[in-house]
This record gives structure tokens, C-alpha cells and sequence, in this order.
């Protein structure tokens, strides 16, 4: 039968790593002693390797690329609205009067 699906903290992430790589231990005994999966933690691991502390940001803590992101799309999003009221305008006036 399946695991139910588990969510993690931050801290417990972190911690996790740290026993790989502060305590050398291997990733099949820490994934035993925690009970989660050897894939899992070589998940966090990588991400640990690659974004420091900053790699699991939690619910409402984005990272700062995708808080960037969002920005950018939202920024493009209005850019949009202002060039098509734009275009509009310009066809207004273009057009001869009646």
C-alpha cells in the first residue's frame, strides 16, 4: 500500500542535509533513520548544494527568482493593457471624423 503523501518544514529539510554532509552520514541511513525516501533527500540535497539555507523557502516565502518572476509578468501584464489602450486611441483619432 501506498505512503500517504508528507509534508516537510524547512528545519527538518535542513536538518536532513546536514546529517549527510556535516555527520558523513550515507544517504540510506539517514533516509532509515527519518523514514523518508533516498530520493527525496538526494532532491534535497541537490538543492541544498545548489541554493544554500535559501532552498526550500516554504509556503509564502518565495525565492527571490520567482518572486522576480511574478513581478515581471505582472509588470508585462500592465504594459500590455497600456499598449493596447494605446492602439486603440490612435485608431480613434486616425479616424476621419463623420
Amino acid at each position: 500500500m501506498p505512503r500517504k503523501r508528507s509534508t516537510y518544514t524547512a528545519e527538518f529539510k535542513l536538518q536532513a542535509v546536514r546529517m549527510i554532509t556535516d555527520q558523513k552520514l550515507a544517504v540510506a541511513e539517514v533516509a532509515r533513520r527519518l523514514d523518508v525516501g533516498e530520493n527525496l533527500l538526494r532532491t534535497w540535497k541537490k538543492a541544498f548544494e545548489e541554493r544554500g539555507s535559501d532552498a526550500f523557502p516554504g509556503h509564502g516565502h518565495p525565492t527571490p527568482a520567482d518572486d522576480e518572476l511574478r513581478r515581471l509578468r505582472a509588470e508585462n501584464a500592465r504594459l500590455r493593457a497600456e499598449r493596447d489602450l494605446l492602439k486603440k486611441a490612435a485608431a480613434y483619432f486616425a479616424s476621419p471624423p463623420s
